[in-house]
Formats: structure tokens, C-alpha cells, sequence
């Protein structure tokens, strides 16, 4: 979904072991602010084309194939895993353009749930040391030519190597706009991501995102760190400067990589309802295990 919003600012942009011997950091006081919403990811075109035309996964989730235009008018087609609170998004190579769209790029958007809060985590960062956060605002055209504020973002920083994490809160505009299909406030100042979500989840066995596991440059890495601290996620720090960041139902694993070897890893979801037998898709070079259980396991390589 945020592609664009990453070309904007200057062409920018799973279940994990060895917890038992991490260094763990307290997040900051306060509540958190910041909760997983979706990250996406930029595949070899063979994966992209087959969870494209993937049978399977029309069954197993609310999956759609959309392009949208957000701000300037640029466009840009994904496939979409849509859950109750979370979702994927999966490009493949050249579905947008330039640096966003070559392989192996990727980020994670992390929302908030109240109005008002982003601004909180702005200050945050800069109580961090984090200078000058970078702020962005995107807007949607649903067709007609005018654009609909969508949502406030933040960045740590206007410079990447191939993945970039943003914070952000929908606007009050997006929801007023029958076109955007959202819900209504469950209290006051929603802006939450079940509300901005459909139910249409609850056709399918696909739940929610619960684990993401990314392979990330150690420049990308350090710009995200101050994010996820001033979120309210509590950061572990694994041997080899992998990191854990765990709070809001979806733990999200971050590990340092060269750049030919960033990508998209591993997803875990949560399922509407137990399985009581295993099933395993071959889709493209990645592999989706579903059951025995209420939860599946989609695996990509180190490197697609």
C-alpha cells in the first residue's frame, strides 16, 4: 500500500529463536502507540505471478490484486492478505518503480490506534536523539481524480538501503469517505486498523499477521530501532544483531543481512479456526504451511 508514500521522500522507502540468551530493553513509559499494520515485500516475478494467480490463497485468505494511486498520481499494483487487524502486501520485481521495486525491498508500517497519537511518537523520537523526523502525508484517489487524505506518517530518516519502516494514523477524512468501505468509530477518535479493515476476513481461515521476519541491511536496521522503541515495543537484541520486537499481538524480527540478501523470510498468521490436518502450498520459490492447528507458516528465502 505505502510504496508511493516511500518514493515520495527522495525515492525512499516470524517466530524467532535464541530469545533465552537476548538482551532485552525496556520500551519507553507509557502506553504503546505503535501497532503492526502491514509489511510488504518485492519478490522474484515467478513467486509474485504465482501467488497472483494462487487458487489456494483466494480460499485461504481475503486476497485481492489492487493498484492504487496515492499522492503525484503514482500508482502501484500488490496482492493483498487481508486480516482483521493486519495485513501483507506482495510486490514483484518492477511493480513500482526505480529502487521501491527491485528485489529483495521491502517495509512495515506500524499505526496507531487513537487520533492524536502520532504525535506522540514524533516526540518520542526526538527525545530519542532522532533529529528531524521526516513527516509525509498521503493521499488516495479512488478513480476520479481527486485526491482523499489517507493517512500522516513518519519517518526516522529520508535515506535507505532497501527497507524502510514508517509510523502513521488514518485520517478522519478517509473514514468520512463512503468510497474507503471503513467501519464505524468503536470510541472516541478511532482511527484504528480493525476499523479501517473489512470483515471479509471472516470468510476465510487467515486471521491475522502474528510473527514477521525480514532480512534488512544494518543501515535500515539502525533508522527502524528508534521507531520500534518509540512505538512501545520491547527491542531484544539477539546474537548476531538480529532484533526482537515484541507487543500488540504481532512480533516483528528484524536481521542485519547484506543487501543481496535482504528479503522477505517468513510470515506466521493466526487462523479463524483450527485445522486438524496439515497442508502444505507450493507457491512460486515460497512454501505456505497451514494447520495442524489454528495457525500457518509462510516461508520465502533468505534471498528471492
Amino acid at each position: 500500500m505505502l510504496m508511493v508514500l516511500v518514493v515520495a521522500l527522495t525515492g525512499w522507502v516470524g517466530g524467532a529463536t535464541g530469545i533465552a540468551s537476548a538482551q532485552e530493553e525496556a520500551p519507553p513509559a507509557g502506553r504503546q502507540l505503535l501497532f503492526y499494520n502491514h509489511a510488504y515485500g518485492v519478490l522474484d516475478r515467478e513467486t509474485a505471478d504465482a501467488i497472483e494467480h494462487s487458487a489456494y490463497l483466494r480460499d485461504f485468505a481475503d486476497f485481492q490484486v489492487r493498484t492504487t494511486t496515492g499522492s503525484g498520481g503514482e500508482t502501484w499494483t500488490g496482492r493483498y492478505l487481508m486480516g482483521r487487524e493486519t495485513y501483507l502486501e506482495l510486490f514483484g520485481v518492477g511493480d513500482v518503480p526505480g529502487q521501491d521495486g527491485t528485489l529483495g525491498a521491502g517495509g512495515l508500517g506500524l499505526s496507531v490506534e487513537r487520533a492524536g497519537d502520532l504525535a506522540t511518537v514524533t516526540a518520542r523520537l526526538r527525545d530519542q536523539g532522532v533529529p528531524n523526523p521526516v513527516a509525509f502525508r498521503q493521499t488516495r484517489d479512488f478513480g476520479d481524480g481527486v485526491p482523499v487524505p489517507w493517512f500522516d506518517a513518519v519517518f526516522t530518516s529520508g535515506t535507505y538501503d532497501a527497507f524502510g519502516a514508517w509510523g502513521m494514523e488514518y485520517l478522519p477524512e478517509y473514514f468520512a469517505d463512503p468510497r474507503s468501505k471503513t467501519e464505524p468509530a468503536s470510541y472516541p477518535g478511532d482511527v484504528g486498523r480493525e476499523r479501517y479493515l473489512s470483515d471479509g476476513y471472516r470468510e476465510h481461515l487467515m486471521k491475522d499477521v502474528t510473527s514477521i521476519r525480514l532480512g534488512i541491511t544494518a543501515g535500515d536496521l539502525a533508522n527502524t530501532v528508534p521507531l520500534l522503541r518509540a512505538g512501545g515495543f520491547t527491542v531484544r537484541e539477539l546474537p548476531g544483531g538480529s532484533v526482537l520486537a515484541l507487543g500488540g499481538g504481532t512480533t516483528v524480527r528484524l536481521d542485519p543481512v547484506a543487501r543481496e540478501q535482504a528479503g522477505l523470510r517468513q510470515v506466521e498468521m493466526s487462523l479463524n479456526r483450527p485445522v486438524f490436518t496439515r497442508h502444505e502450498e507450493r507457491i512460486g520459490r515460497s512454501t505456505l504451511v497451514v494447520g495442524p492447528g489454528d495457525r500457518a507458516v509462510w516461508t520465502f528465502g533468505a534471498a528471492q
